[in-house]
């Protein structure tokens, strides 16, 4: 079965160095230890995107998400030749949301200055958290004074817009001191919130050497406490980890999660991509190593490809995303981006509905409360989907 039609465009870039490569963290990212190679990389960064053109079949971005590593290393004349290369190449909505990570410790007001003359409009800075012990533990380079500073310098700058990144249950977290950084946070007054916990990636120096993490009783009532005083604080928790004020969910984010489309360009960049009449998914992968990625960008080498011609696998990777949304998704936008009925779900919808994890609902599909608390055994639930004919 073909789907009805193309989903969201989206488009996300990553510029993979950092100033230091943190112990929890799993992204593709490198330590700069020299100067950045800008120009070289920005170069790299234009000839795959002009390789990625077709695969938007006419389609206007939506968002644009500046990624990392610490993309607010680079200067402000990279980042304007970045957005301004991508208006050159693809068109953008009109009000198309254009995100940048920053770290507080390797940011400065000018730069925020020209970040926001160079056509961002949303940063997302990632605080962790503020306080002194938790902070070193993290590896982050910061303090609580200059993540506070590095909110009030967007903001000089123009940013009204602002996500900020926290995390709670960290090594030798306690309940008092995660509602703490909380409320340091919300007194900033960001649009935006990033409220997840931590956990140990593989492949990460936190997964080799585990540091000591809190019970789950513990953090257990750092979410009750969390989540209730997000609600009394005007911010709508949209999916499992994000809160907004009204008006400023994530639209890239948000395209993720509803099973949209998106182009990925950089060293390690990932990219999904649907080919309507057919009824398949292309996921795309670019190169990992940045210094191989420099000279490979734009060749057939520097992406790997998996067509993913199976209505189950397809079912599946929709439900992962889109059942982490407490609003949850239509009926209407599950058959147009997977190209199956939803009746072909009937069985695990009716036992899903039955244990209490997802809302009696026959145009949506939408999970409760107690079903977002175990997500994984929701999702299990769907392991044994009916088949269907592949394209030819």
């Amino acid at each position: 079965m073909a789907f009805a039609g193309l989903p969201p465009l989206t488009l996300y870039i990553h510029l993979p160095w950092c100033v230091r490569k943190c112990p929890y963290c799993d992204f593709n990212s490198y330590e700069a230890k020299a100067d950045l190679p800008e120009r070289r990389y920005v170069d790299a960064l234009l000839r795959d995107l002009d390789t990625e053109i077709p695969l938007a079949r006419g389609r206007p971005l939506q968002s644009v998400f500046i990624g990392g590593g610490t993309p607010s290393l680079f200067s402000g004349a990279a980042i304007e030749r970045i957005i301004g290369g991508v208006r050159v190449r693809l068109a953008l909505d009109e009000d198309a949301e254009i995100t940048l990570e920053a770290n507080p410790g390797a940011v400065e007001a000018e730069r925020f200055v020209e970040f926001r003359k160079a056509g961002v409009n949303r940063l997302s800075i990632g605080v962790q958290s503020f306080r002194v012990p938790q902070l070193a533990v993290l590896g982050r380079i910061h303090d609580a004074e200059e993540a506070v500073r590095a909110v009030e310098l967007a903001r000089r700058a123009g940013f009204d817009n602002i996500n900020l990144d926290l995390m709670y249950a960290l090594p030798g977290d306690d309940v008092a001191g995660a509602v703490s950084d909380l409320k340091v946070a919300l007194e900033l007054a960001p649009a935006h919130l990033s409220w997840y916990q931590l956990t140990l990636e593989p492949n990460t120096a936190f997964h080799r050497r585990p540091p000591p993490l809190p019970d789950e009783d513990v953090v257990r009532e750092i979410e009750e406490r969390g989540r209730a005083l997000l609600a009394r604080s005007d911010f709508e928790r949209y999916e499992v980890s994000a809160y907004a004020r009204p008006g400023h969910r994530c639209v890239h984010n948000l395209n993720y999660w509803q099973f949209g489309d998106y182009l990925g360009i950089g060293a390690g960049a990932h990219g999904k991509v649907s080919d309507p009449e057919c009824g398949t998914i292309e996921r795309r992968a670019k190169q990992r190593n940045p210094r191989t990625y420099l000279e490979q960008a734009g060749s057939e080498g520097a992406v790997a490809t998996e067509r993913i011609d199976s209505a189950e696998q397809i079912a599946l990777e929709f439900l992962m995303n889109a059942l982490r949304l407490p609003d949850g998704v239509s009926a209407a936008c599950y058959e147009e981006r997977t190209g199956r009925p939803l009746a072909a779900l009937e069985d695990p919808l009716r036992e899903a509905v039955r244990r209490g994890w997802l809302k009696a609902d026959p145009g949506r599909l939408v999970p409760t409360p107690a079903g977002l608390l175990v997500l994984n055994r929701l999702l299990a639930l769907f392991l044994v989907l009916r088949p269907r004919a592949d394209c030819a």
